[in-house]
């Protein structure tokens, strides 16, 4: 068994540290109170069943907590004091120097915690030890200085989560939907350096991964593009080499057709296509930006934000070559096409390809295709966006998310007229909705009068998120807000206005509504005797976000949390205020959002109906998956479960499993076996156990992750039931 030492790093779990612990507290008191030796041992080998019940490492302060209860158990209240006093001595000798120990342990690579915080960085790398180590004094800042104690207590006891406070100490926000259309039609600038309207679509293609990169070193979150915004650009490739094909027959001396000349343009057009879109693929997957990771980003395709009928076809011919090449794959080192993290791509299904006779239906069967093989696109529901996403002249609209599921709501700007490209989102607060339920003991009433107490904790911890942004000049993030990502504001102009009227979001998160129904209700939140229950949770949670709305003239807007780390954090947090209760906190993890808990059987259909209701009741963000096995050889179930994901939900994806070990070259899916008490990843063909020596690719949170896990959200994986 191993155990979480408190600068992260992990270390063999040794009971006589214990006894000795013990010990040194017995031998302090007088001996009429003193124990027995056998005691000591006692209770030392009560605390090792304790940590081995867990189903994961504990940390040093579990084991502690764990030490000072058996002790009291035994009736040895002098020396439970004597340990409490020692152990809170050395607790303030520790804090006087605990980042320094942080930022040593990342250093030498050793701190388990930092190594499984994101799926997508590696932690071995300078670049990324460099954002952590600038993270740990942000953080230190943060909880020492910018922010209420109270808001930090409720979030080191997991009460609520207040996201990225490694970035807090900055003035920066989260998610991005980049205004690619102003930046390319109207020029940017880079580094100091006049980008114009670009001559070609494959110039137009290097230019979006450039700001790509940009953006992406200036926020922390996601942030999408859409490639309607590059479409335009293949009709200025087209007449070029219309113009540079005829010069060329003309200086060759030769005649012909009007029919062979366009033949010859449209091969050549195609061809660049092919290099832009690589050019996006490639350039996105090997940047490395400021945060010592590959840009966070998401392309959004979807015909209908076409201009016209050429422009979709154009556009049309986009989206095939970026299915055809995220279908291939990228080469790991050693020559072998494997699954790459991002970009992530959002196909729109809509009328014009949804139905076998549709124009477009070639191009929904290529996304199934490749969904089976490499777990993207994603699907977004025209038909349901336009029903659901309503703004205030009653029209309804499709877009895409920013990053992995982080949604603006409707927006009408100035002139009437909807805007969604430009906007961004303010930053996230997470309550946890288990430790409400546990908090009330069961009780209705208790539960609501909690449920408010912590919703005012999360308004103004959001609103701390608010306060921290204004006042921020535009000269903080050029490429944001002065060169057209998100706006075009004047240097030393302020982003105040950017941030009221609904221009830009801010959330309330949300996590383990599962586990919230199930404790109150003794029931899963699909059953149809809980389900009211949940839902009045959910609606509860807008009603406040449209109170705080109407106050302060900002838009919140209720989020269905993408936890990644924060999902072992919650459980541990839960496990140690009110032990292992069966069904609630006897996991390592606790549910994402609304989901049905990853246990629960339950088919694809009956789950994305279900999950429909409570990802419309979640507009600042939510996404829903249905688990299934290998369909490359059964795309006719694939599309099934599209044409459903389209009359049914907004935003949904299929997780399958893509994964390729560099030992024996088995390509099936590696398993996660239990050693020691630890969840280890492990080639089933030739027992490899070298993550270094795997390729492992899993949808972690509505994007995959290849750099694995914690133990909590490794279990999770390892937990979850086919649902086709």
């Amino acid at each position: 068994m191993k155990i979480i030492k408190r600068n992260g790093s992990e270390a063999e779990f040794n009971i006589n540290k214990i006894i000795v612990a013990i010990g040194k507290a017995n031998s302090s008191v007088d001996e009429g109170v003193r124990i027995t030796d056998m005691q000591i041992r006692r209770i030392a080998e009560s605390v090792v069943l304790s940590c081995e019940q867990l189903g994961r490492s504990p940390s040093v302060e579990e084991v502690q907590d764990m030490v000072e209860h058996q002790i009291m158990a035994h009736g040895a209240f002098e020396v439970a004091k004597n340990y409490i006093t020692y152990r809170y001595t050395r607790n303030l000798i520790r804090q006087s120097n605990t980042t320094d120990d942080k930022i040593l342990s990342l250093i030498e690579c050793n701190n388990e915690e930092a190594k499984q915080e994101n799926s997508n960085k590696n932690p071995v790398i300078n670049s990324t030890q460099r954002d952590y180590m600038a993270g740990e004094v942000s953080r230190d800042i943060t909880n020492r200085i910018l922010l209420p104690e109270d808001i930090v207590k409720a979030h080191n006891e997991g009460i609520i989560h207040f996201h990225d406070s490694d970035y807090y100490a900055q003035h920066m926000h989260t998610c991005d939907l980049v205004n690619l259309e102003d930046m390319l039609q109207n020029g940017t600038v880079i580094t100091g350096t006049l980008i114009e309207r670009p001559h070609s679509f494959s110039t137009a293609c290097n230019i979006a991964t450039q700001i790509i990169a940009q953006v992406a070193s200036n926020q922390y979150g996601g942030q999408s593009i859409s490639l309607a915004h590059l479409a335009p650009f293949v009709q200025v490739s087209r007449e070029k080499i219309n113009r540079d094909v005829r010069n060329e027959v003309k200086d060759i001396g030769i005649s012909l057709s009007e029919e062979d000349i366009s033949h010859l343009v449209e091969r050549r057009l195609r061809e660049e296509v092919r290099r832009g879109v690589q050019t996006i693929q490639y350039q996105v997957v090997t940047l490395l930006t400021t945060n010592g990771q590959a840009p966070f980003v998401t392309v959004f395709m979807y015909l209908g934000e076409a201009e016209n009928e050429q422009e979709k076809k154009d556009l049309a011919l986009i989206i095939e070559e970026m299915l055809r090449q995220r279908y291939e794959g990228v080469k790991n080192e050693k020559g072998v096409w494997i699954t790459p993290a991002f970009p992530k791509l959002i196909y729109v299904l809509e009328e014009d390809n949804i139905h076998e006779d549709s124009e477009y239906w070639y191009l929904t069967k290529l996304a199934a295709k490749c969904t089976a093989k490499r777990m993207v696109p994603d699907y977004i529901s025209e038909k349901k966006m336009l029903e659901l996403k309503i703004d205030k002249n009653g029209e309804g609209h499709c877009y895409t998310c920013m990053g992995c599921r982080s949604f603006l709501t409707p927006y009408v700007d100035e002139n009437g007229k909807p805007k969604y490209y430009g906007r961004f989102n303010q930053g996230v607060v997470t309550i946890n909705l288990p430790d409400i339920a546990l908090s009330s003991g069961g009780n209705k009433e208790q539960f609501w009068k909690i449920f408010d107490e912590r919703l005012e904790l999360c308004h103004r911890a959001l609103m701390c998120r608010h306060n921290r942004l204004k006042g921020t000049l535009s000269d903080a993030a050029p490429i944001l807000w002065q060169y057209g990502a998100c706006a075009r504001l004047a240097k030393g102009e302020t982003i105040d206005k950017l941030l009221y009227g609904g221009y830009s979001t801010i959330s309330l998160g949300y996590a383990g509504l599962y586990e919230c129904v199930k404790y109150m209700t003794g029931k899963s939140h699909t059953d149809p005797e809980a389900t009211p229950f949940a839902l009045d949770v959910m609606n509860y949670m807008n009603a406040a976000c449209r109170k705080w709305k109407a106050e302060h003239n900002i838009d919140f807007s209720l989020y269905g949390t993408p936890l990644e780390s924060t999902t072992y954090k919650f459980a541990k947090c839960l496990q140690k205020r009110f032990g292992i209760i069966p069904g609630v906190t006897d996991k390592s993890y606790i549910t994402n959002s609304y989901h049905v808990h990853v246990t629960e059987e339950i088919n694809a259909f009956d789950k994305l109906a279900f999950e429909a209701q409570f990802q419309h009741l979640s507009p600042g963000g939510a996404i829903s998956y249905v688990e299934v096995p290998n369909m490359q050889n059964n795309l006719e179930a694939v599309l099934e479960v599209m044409k459903f994901i389209y009359d049914h939900i907004i935003y949904a994806e299929l997780n399958t499993k893509s994964d390729y070990c560099q030992v024996c070259g088995f390509d099936g899916e590696i398993e996660i076996r239990e050693v020691d008490g630890k969840l280890v990843w492990t080639c089933p063909q030739c027992g490899n156990q070298d993550q270094d020596k795997m390729n492992v690719a899993r949808r972690t949170c509505g994007y995959i992750g290849t750099q694995y896990w914690n133990q909590g959200r490794t279990q999770e994986i390892k937990d979850r039931v086919l649902h086709l």
